[in-house]
């Protein structure tokens, strides 16, 4: 089998027991994103050849005399482009930081380099996050693997689409309100939200500095338990970041049953404008996880319906004042012609920003203005509260909850750039999780009529990832989807 196509774990034992070394890995991975990254356009920035056999020697060299492996040395990886890389560009799809090259690494970026890994380079994602297809990446679309008429998701769609086509053995991606889980839904493989706060944020670009988390894409859930223990861990330099102890979540990708757990179906989550093909894929899943010794049990998260309008009022709020920074002067992209400094943010801001970050600006500046504060933000966060007490209550009953994890298959390019709202409603069911700030899971569950994936969500209690990736792993073993793969024709 070639090299590009072993999950993590696969090739992580080949490089351990000396059958493949870390500069044939880098080969037959830069050969691959040769062939097929022209067509998926998953990479804004792919690391040089020379730099990246450079380290894969110093690598195989080191190897012989140190005689010892980290879970991810030698392991090709995919970083989302709005996460710090120290001398590696980092564009966050935008104009604005189209030659920004960071001074420091992200903490998530330390813990994955003290492994060795390899690092392939920076993936397409949606305009410092914001979207749901990675239409809105100042570098163009990148396009969904199954079929690349189609979108990939977003905002981490480069880095589900680098998975699913091969173009790394696993990637890092950012969610908000949906963005890993969203794109591993559309291109077939498995994403995770961590707990909020049990990954730090520090050298992550803000979006929404009181959703946005870091987590894996990866091929197979016992991949995303790997690369989810590189990368947790308290960090003093992020305030959010929780003072936990951590498992070792690849033992939670052991047993394939899940008795004595109570599955939740939500009611609120299977009604009016959930595509027939998705919710009758979820459906055959949940007999699946009963078939496994689950205790299926429908229960009712009535704040659900705000969850959106919420959503929309907190993260404009919190990206309008994160994106306050990029006027031109420190650093970034910087308008010419300008005789004012007025004029110069004008059109600074004017030209460097895309169209959805704009709105997106627009919408929170007028959430935070004054004597509308509290008739938006404030009663958002009011919402807020309501849904995490939601789920609280559920929770007091149930050890996960099960859902679709978008209403439709992936859409067309192009289809719903016209109408945002309709893009935003990709989100309904990944947005009450963020709000809440639970861990989730995307994994593949089906495919439509066109070919197209559809995925499975899985949410559980907050810091209960073990339980989460139990459930999923258990679900993965059960059936076949995780062996299905797209085909890029040359």
């Amino acid at each position: 089998m070639a090299l590009f196509k072993l999950t993590l774990k696969e090739l992580q034992e080949k490089f351990t027991c000396g059958e493949v070394t870390a500069a044939e890995i880098v080969r037959a991975y830069l050969l691959r994103i040769s062939h097929v990254e022209p067509k998926i356009k998953a990479y804004i920035t792919v690391n040089p050849k020379e730099a990246l056999l450079e380290r894969a020697h110093a690598i195989d060299d080191g190897l012989k005399a140190w005689r010892k492996t980290e879970p991810l040395m030698a392991m090709p990886l995919a970083i989302k482009d709005n996460i710090c890389t120290e001398g590696l560009r980092t564009t966050c799809g935008s104009r604005m930081l189209e030659q920004f090259i960071p001074p420091y690494d992200a903490t998530v970026m330390k813990r994955l380099n003290a492994q060795q890994p390899l690092i392939l380079g920076k993936t397409n994602l949606d305009e410092f996050a914001m979207g749901s297809s990675t239409e809105h990446s100042a570098f163009g679309p990148s396009r969904n693997p199954w079929n690349q008429k189609h979108i990939p998701g977003g905002s981490s769609g480069g880095s589900a689409a680098a998975v699913a086509a091969d173009e790394c053995v696993a990637a890092l991606g950012s969610d908000t309100g949906g963005s890993i889980r969203q794109p591993a839904a559309c291109c077939g493989v498995v994403g995770l939200k961590p707990t909020y706060g049990r990954v730090s944020r520090y050298g992550l670009v803000a979006f929404a500095s009181s959703l946005d988390q870091i987590g894996p894409i990866t091929k197979t859930v016992t991949d995303a338990a790997i690369m989810l223990n590189a990368i947790v861990g308290h960090d003093p330099l992020d305030s959010t970041s929780t003072n936990r102890d951590v498992p070792d979540f690849t033992k939670s990708t052991k047993k394939k049953d899940i008795k004595k757990l109570i599955v939740g179906v939500p009611r609120e989550y299977f009604a009016e404008g959930l595509d027939p093909e998705v919710e009758e894929k979820v459906q055959d899943a949940i007999q699946v996880l009963e078939g496994i010794g689950g205790k299926i049990q429908e229960v009712t998260l009535p704040s659900t319906a705000r969850a959106i309008a919420t959503y929309y009022l907190i993260a404009t709020a919190e990206a309008s004042s994160n994106l306050a920074r990029y006027d031109g002067v420190k650093f970034g992209f910087r308008a010419k012609e300008s005789q004012e400094l007025a004029e110069m943010y004008h059109r600074t801001r004017s030209q460097g920003f895309g169209p959805e970050v704009k709105r997106r600006i627009m919408l929170g500046t007028y959430a935070l203005s004054a004597g509308y504060y509290e008739a938006f933000y404030g009663k958002a966060q009011m919402v807020r509260t309501m849904i995490q007490r939601d789920f609280d209550a559920v929770f007091q009953d149930v050890d996960l909850l099960v859902s679709p994890v978008m209403p439709t298959p992936a859409f067309q390019l192009g289809e719903r750039l016209e109408d945002p709202l309709q893009m935003y409603l990709s989100d309904i069911y990944t947005i009450p999780a963020s709000l809440a700030g639970l861990p989730a899971i995307s994994i593949p569950c089906g495919l439509s009529s066109k070919g197209l994936p559809i995925g499975l969500q899985l949410m559980g209690r907050p810091f209960e990832e073990t339980i989460v990736l139990r459930a999923a792993y258990a679900y993965e073993q059960a059936t076949d989807w995780r062996r299905k793969r797209p085909v890029i024709r040359s």
